[in-house]
């Protein structure tokens, strides 16, 4: 028998706690023969990312010891900021970024007394997209050289797997140079061809980039070298070899990330010249769905060889992602109905397929397919939902303006033990996932739980710009951030208001990074929402031209169609130039030390609104940086925003007093007289 309470009172199973001390972050998923290897990052360690080995025996543990400086290995890289794929595996040899160094480092499974061996130097020099090249000692890698004046120096670079280069950078050579980046090499199965991607400024990697493959020589240099796809409008990316050495890549030519083959490749011991001239490209398995995602990380990883004749591949199709295999041969796609969601790599060797993947009613987890058979081989944690009090995701639609249509997934409250008074309608919050080009999932998600466990509905929205949509809708927003973005998640309230669904003066959007950045755009254009929350995001476009790292230097120019770092459109667009037009209380959550949106941009916006007397708030995480990766931050962040939300709406929280916010100017507009929510 349920308990009658208001919403956004009930008491809930997920705490903060839930989400940092039971709970990591998993990702970077590969597999070596039997063994299976992923990272875990553990709120619990400071945001500590640690390698982890399933052996075929099934038992589980870290992998690394300690450094020779005795620290504990930290796997993670800093390349393009959002670093990404920080290791690489090889018939037990494993190469890897530690970030309290900076350096990489080789680790022999089978010989665990010789320890770690550094690979490379100390200093301001960045690591990461590993390609282990046994055959030559060698590992390729993406270098990041801030060694010099300016902006960074992007290269790809083969790094000799003796540690000869440790001590003397001269060991290192250069085998692909000036582009402004370069990611993904990839070497084919008998060692004789390299493929990489590159890309310049202004582009992203979804734009233009460029997929090369060519002639290794013995020395891991290059030969004889082609572009086979992208450029001319479109990208390529994520190369990946067959057993029989012909090419596969991912290229959004035709409106979406479909996968193409490419054979002609000559094999070892035959003719080697003029062979560029041999290849033939065809697509795979045309159709209107996405079998990628836009690279924000190194190493992204949606499909695998999984034997002679197929593919193991992930695809989404408006927004939700599916699992089967593609025939090299002709394309044909049989879809597996696992049950389960890819959320992140999916890989295969020998047979083997493992994937990190979602549920509807469990947290995401690494598992292996067997014969159709889901095996979890490790979860991100040991909370389990009672499935009465699971809220599922429920697809939506609705039209936004400019005759646009919006999408998203729609969280109603539920639990297992209370329900709200006849009549009440639940207040809502409207979540805008960053990038901007990513894109929200269905699944179940204890961040989104946190909050429908409460009695909160939460939208979660792909508003123009997201991916998994095609590109006609990602590029929509082009030159339109912060207006198409923002119309999308205000229209998707309304729709809900309209729908008779939520409660039309207790109305919130929160974002996180450019998230952020649409959550404030969103409280500047519209009048629906009575609170807002912004999460390190974008204040002032022009202050982050200046302050940007290389990888989005020119980025902010195709979202906004600005001609430079002096373009008028770049301060209207900004909200801290649009204080007047707030109209709804702040909530501002920022790391002391963001290297992407400096804590400069919330400290402005805070001063700026509570000089307008509107009801703000600000909490700076210091030692934090872009995202909160410790335990008591996290904690901290939580309550503060479930403390910001009772206090404006009223909500008479048994939470209230945990890590309660101070709102500045909140008792003030009260006592005035002047209504905190929208008319």
């Amino acid at each position: 028998m349920s308990t009658t309470a208001p919403y956004g009172t009930w008491p809930s199973p997920i705490t903060p706690g839930t989400i940092t001390t039971r709970t990591v972050r998993l990702s970077q998923v590969r597999v070596d023969g039997p063994d299976t290897y992923w990272v875990e990052q553990r709120a619990s360690q400071a945001g500590r990312q640690v390698l982890l080995r399933r052996d075929g025996d099934g038992q589980i543990g870290e992998v690394l010891p300690l450094t020779p400086s005795d620290e504990l290995v930290d796997v993670r890289t800093r390349v393009h900021e959002y670093g990404g794929r920080a290791y690489a595996v090889d018939g037990g040899i494993i190469v890897v970024s530690h970030a309290g160094d900076g350096r990489l480092y080789r680790f022999d499974v089978a010989h665990r007394m010789r320890g770690l061996v550094p690979l490379t130097i100390y200093g301001d020099v960045r690591h990461g997209d590993l390609e282990i090249d046994t055959q030559r000692g060698l590992v390729y890698a993406v270098r990041e050289d801030h060694r010099g004046p300016g902006e960074p120096v992007n290269s790809l670079v083969a790094i000799p797997l003796d540690g000869s280069a440790a001590r003397d950078d001269q060991g290192v050579r250069t085998v692909v140079s000036g582009t402004d980046f370069v990611v993904a090499p990839t070497l084919s199965p008998d060692g004789e061809h390299l493929a990489w991607v590159c890309w310049d400024q202004p582009g992203m990697p979804w734009d233009e980039a460029r997929l090369h493959v060519g002639d290794l020589r013995p020395d891991g240099t290059l030969g004889e070298q082609t572009v086979v796809d992208g450029g001319a409008g479109h990208s390529a990316g994520e190369p990946r070899w067959t057993e029989e050495c012909d090419l596969v890549h991912v290229a959004n030519g035709s409106g979406f990330w479909n996968l193409y083959r490419t054979e002609g490749f000559p094999r070892r011991g035959t003719n080697r010249t003029g062979w560029t001239k041999a290849l033939r490209t065809r697509p795979l398995h045309p159709a209107e769905a996405t079998f990628s995602s836009p690279a924000w990380t190194l190493g992204p990883h949606h499909f695998d060889v999984l034997d002679g004749e197929h593919l193991i591949a992930s695809w989404a199709r408006d927004g939700v992602w599916h699992l089967g295999t593609v025939r090299l041969s002709n394309g044909e796609l049989e879809e597996w109905n696992v049950g389960w969601q890819p959320a992140g790599n999916v890989a295969s060797s020998a047979g083997r397929v493992v994937m990190l993947a979602g549920s509807e009613i469990g947290l995401p987890s690494i598992v292996e397919v067997k014969g159709r058979e889901v095996v979890v081989l490790r979860g991100s944690g040991e909370f389990t939902a009672e499935r009465d009090g699971i809220s599922f995701a429920e697809p939506l639609s609705w039209p936004t303006t400019d005759g646009a249509t919006a999408h998203g997934f729609f969280y109603p409250p539920t639990s297992a033990t209370h329900c709200a008074p006849a009549g009440e309608l639940p207040p809502l919050i409207v979540g805008a996932h960053g990038g901007p080009t990513e894109m929200a999932r269905p699944g179940y998600d204890l961040t989104i739980q946190y909050w429908t466990s409460r009695g909160f509905a939460y939208l979660d929205v792909n508003y123009r710009g997201s991916s998994g949509y095609g590109s006609a809708y990602r590029q929509a927003l082009n030159g339109s951030w912060g207006v198409y973005d923002a119309d999308d998640v205000a229209s998707g309230a309304q729709f809900l208001i309209d729908s008779g669904r939520v409660d039309p003066a207790r109305v919130a959007v929160r974002g996180a990074s450019a998230g952020g950045f649409t959550a404030l755009r969103a409280l500047v254009r519209s009048e629906v929402f009575s609170a807002g929350t912004s999460l390190f995001g974008i204040a002032d476009l022009a202050r982050l031209v200046g302050t940007t790292h290389k990888f989005e230097a020119r980025y902010i120019e195709t979202l906004t169609g600005a001609s430079g770092p002096q373009d008028p459109v770049l301060a209207e667009r900004s909200p801290l130039s649009h204080i007047e037009d707030i109209n709804a209380p702040l909530l501002l959550l920022q790391g002391s030390e963001d290297p992407i949106v400096p804590a400069e941009q919330a400290t402005a916006m805070y001063e700026a609104v509570r000089a307008s007397g509107q009801p703000v708030a600000l909490e700076v995480f210091h030692g934090e940086g872009h995202g909160f990766r410790m335990a008591a931050s996290i904690h901290r962040a939580y309550h503060s925003e479930l403390s910001f939300y009772t206090q404006v709406w009223g909500i008479d929280s048994p939470e209230q007093d945990r890590g309660s916010v101070a709102v500045e100017n909140l008792g003030r507009q009260e006592a005035a007289g002047t209504p905190t929510t929208p008319r």
